[in-house]
């Protein structure tokens, strides 16, 4: 991302209340909600703001989670060990404002998350994300993400992959 924008820890003085997206639930999660998942260890947040006027243009939150090991599509779940589940990381929200559609931001966002999590001191061998709507699937399907066995808008990515990815596109 070029240097218009700067991604780092949400604090207090990121201003949430004018944020829209587009989407009502996401909205009102970022607005409402974030600080006090944040408070609540539940969740870290990460917001992109432009770098002169400090206005919020996107946001990710991630929560550290695993995924049944039976959850996982079987061309993947046959390279695991046996646990009963794989370590994770949950991509919960992401949101970029839609007065910045069409920028690459939503994709920033993604591939600062991957970066995040790859360089955690905290094993995680998958990245996964709760799509909200099927525009939200085909944006994690795009980067490699695949939908688990019996649960279709959570999409799985393991972090060696996504690291690929991201190194194939910058």
């Amino acid at each position: 991302m070029n240097a218009r924008f700067v991604i780092e820890p949400l604090t207090k003085t990121h201003k949430r209340s004018d944020f829209t997206c587009g989407n009502d639930r996401i909205d009102h999660y970022f607005r409402e909600t974030v600080s006090q998942d944040f408070r609540r260890k539940y969740a870290t947040c990460f917001v992109a703001r432009e770098a002169t006027t400090a206005r919020v243009a996107g946001f990710y939150t991630l929560s550290s989670s695993n995924v049944p090991l039976n959850e996982v599509p079987e061309p993947l779940a046959k390279k695991l060990p046996r646990y009963p589940s794989v370590p994770a990381v949950l991509i919960g929200w992401l949101g970029r404002h839609s007065d910045y559609a069409g920028i690459g931001l939503g994709e920033a966002l993604l591939f600062d998350a991957i970066k995040t999590v790859a360089t955690a001191p905290v094993g995680a061998h998958a990245i996964f994300a709760d799509a909200i709507d099927g525009k939200a699937v085909s944006f994690y399907a795009a980067f490699g993400f695949v939908p688990l066995v019996t649960r279709p808008r959570t999409l799985y990515l393991p972090v060696a992959t996504a690291l690929s990815q991201l190194s194939l596109r910058l």
